[in-house]
């Protein structure tokens, strides 16, 4: 039961910050809304201000906001041309249609800043869990449960400092102070480069010294001033994996059936509601830039189709006809349903082998 309660509340608060952007700047540029709807489907509950029907239905994947005129060929009656969605200048249409993704974006953004002014940083201690026998930092000394204090002369406070120090050596010595059993030790540690897989399966060369962390953790206070960077960075880091993931898809470096869809979502929501609510918070940021990213890929249909052609009539300085676009959006519908299929298709899979518990 957590587990529904938690995809259905997370899902529901995306597409609802999500629509909300298309519905707030339509206001906004003078456009009328005649429904602002969560699900597709049957109506079923909801109810009418302003001309504008706002409702709940019966299919709860996915949303929408329909305005006035927003078909290509629509019939509008001369009284409502003023609030046409058509008739409204191509730089409203575009900023319109990019505010749901938008609306995403900024609320990974206020969710990160939320949890960390908050809740802090979770970071991982400096402690030494594991020497692996015979890399360099067992043929230095260094022994399970030491503690690195500094690397050439800088303090060290958490496990990312160790990495980034390694990395940044290029295989040149580090003098590490270690904190054993109440005493310091210092040794010179000479990083060694070895050829490994990133998450995308491609090789790259990195340096490590054979250690691995405790995992002893702490929460590491962040001023409001610094949250700001931080949830910034947070928030691009999340866009970046998502667009790589997306290019390497597209390159068939990365599986197609790593693809996941509502059932792998509410485990992921249910697990994540397990552990507490920074961790349900955390998945709903990296969730909201994934949606926003996914709905500005180029297939009529989505934000990002329509962005396309928007940005063809920005420069060209006429519309795309509208037997091009009515053609490209049952293209787009057709692809969409053929990858909700399949997509089902996985999360059923990963049930059927066990993925499901």
């Amino acid at each position: 039961m957590l587990t529904v309660i938690s995809a259905v509340v997370v899902l529901g608060v995306l597409i609802f910050v999500h629509e909300l952007g298309h519905f707030l700047l339509a206001k906004w540029a003078g456009v009328g809304v005649t429904t602002f709807s969560l699900g597709f489907g049957p109506r079923l509950v909801g109810f009418k201000k302003d001309g504008t029907d706002y409702r709940l239905s019966a299919i709860p994947l996915g949303g929408f906001v329909r305005m006035v005129g927003e078909h290509p060929g629509e019939e509008i009656a001369p009284q409502d041309i003023p609030r046409s969605f058509s008739h409204k200048p191509v730089l409203w249409r575009l900023a319109i249609v990019a505010a749901g993704p938008v609306s995403n974006v900024i609320f990974a953004f206020l969710t990160y800043y939320l949890l960390l002014t908050a809740w802090g940083l979770p970071t991982m201690s400096a402690q030494i869990g594991e020497v692996l026998e015979h890399q360099p930092a067992a043929l230095a000394g260094v022994l399970n449960g030491d503690r690195v204090v500094a690397i050439n002369g800088q303090p060290v406070e958490h496990w990312g400092e160790i990495a980034s120090a390694v990395q940044g050596s290029q295989g040149q010595p580090l003098q590490v102070l270690l904190e054993r059993r109440g005493r310091q030790v210092s040794l010179a540690i000479v990083p060694q480069a070895q050829r490994v897989k990133d998450i995308f399966g491609e090789e790259r060369e990195i340096f490590r010294v054979g250690i691995k962390a405790s995992g002893e953790s702490f929460i590491k206070s962040v001023g409001v001033m610094e949250s700001l960077g931080l949830a910034l960075k947070k928030t691009y880091l999340a866009g970046e994996i998502i667009v790589l993931s997306v290019v390497k898809m597209v390159q068939r470096k990365v599986e197609m059936d790593s693809l996941g869809g509502p059932i792998l979502i509410a485990q992921v929501a249910g697990q994540a509601a397990r552990q507490g609510l920074p961790t349900l918070l955390d998945l709903a940021a990296l969730l909201s830039v994934n949606l926003a990213i996914l709905n500005l890929l180029p297939i009529p249909a989505l934000d990002g189709g329509h962005l396309f052609f928007f940005l063809v009539e920005a420069v060209t300085r006429r519309p795309v006809s509208i037997s091009v676009r009515e053609k490209a959006q049952q293209v787009g519908v057709a692809i969409l349903i053929m990858l909700m299929a399949f997509i089902f298709y996985n999360d059923i899979a990963r049930l059927v082998a066990g993925g499901g518990q």
